[in-house]
């Protein structure tokens, strides 16, 4: 809901790729309508550290090259 633009089947491939590489897990309700919620892991949590250190990185080094 939140990411515009983003159509249900490549939002559902996305999913299914990060549920393949272990970053979410996903978890299926026995109801109707049918319902699924998506947790994120703690490799997906340790992976959004490093990304975090590299956004902050690269900031640093943009900055030095524009001045």
């Amino acid at each position: 809901r939140k990411i515009s633009g983003i159509t249900q089947k490549m939002l559902a491939q996305s999913l299914r790729e990060l549920e393949k590489d272990k970053l979410i897990t996903r978890k299926i309700y026995a109801i109707i309508p049918p319902k699924v919620e998506y947790s994120i892991t703690k490799e997906g949590i340790s992976l959004g550290k490093v990304l975090k250190e590299l956004d902050t990185w690269g900031k640093e080094h943009l900055t030095l090259k524009m001045r």
